[in-house]
């Protein structure tokens, strides 16, 4: 009975879950977006770059929809832009929620992204109020606004980190015997 008990807590969890997911918003990569990713995985610096450039991928859409006369369907477009958006912003997030307490080292690519996010809110905020895209934007800027708070948290954070516990350099002599 007990087994019985815990089987369907775990199902009803597991919707749960499941159902959760599939609320966050989804973005649809291309499959080179895909590659990129997968490529930059391994060093931390490259993937906050790809996630930016992806970003801007879309921020560069949304403002061509708006630079260009209106067209049918572009309310729809900019709800599903501002979706990506914050899926793509929420994802970065989480990357960097991962790279803090490992101490990966991204001060390199953290002022690109403060710097990006200025752009970002502004061109999020450029679009008319429109009520079938205005949560999404809402959401949007929540995202770009906890971008922008965790980065700059995260450079002071690694600024210190490194100072404090400075990268060994390698001596000439090992760096011989490393294949090229």
């Amino acid at each position: 009975m007990l087994r019985r008990s815990l089987l369907i807590a775990f199902i009803v969890l597991a919707g749960l879950t499941s159902s959760a997911h599939a609320q966050r918003g989804e973005v649809n990569l291309s499959e080179k977006e895909v590659e990129e990713l997968r490529d930059s995985a391994y060093v931390a610096n490259d993937r906050v770059m790809t996630f930016i450039k992806l970003i801007d991928v879309r921020i560069k859409a949304l403002q061509d929809m708006y630079a260009k006369p209106r067209r049918p369907g572009r309310e729809q477009d900019t709800h599903d832009l501002l979706e990506q958006f914050a899926a793509l912003a929420d994802e970065l997030n989480d990357n960097l929620d991962d790279y803090g307490p490992r101490h990966r080292d991204i001060r390199k690519a953290l002022p690109k992204l403060i710097e990006a996010t200025e752009r970002w809110g502004t061109t999020v905020r450029t679009p008319p109020d429109n009520d079938l895209y205005n949560v999404s934007r809402k959401i949007a800027l929540e995202s770009i606004r906890d971008l922008r708070e965790a980065a700059t948290e995260m450079l002071d954070e690694q600024k210190k980190w490194f100072a404090d516990h400075p990268p060994q350099k390698e001596e000439p002599a090992q760096m011989e015997n490393h294949p090229r």
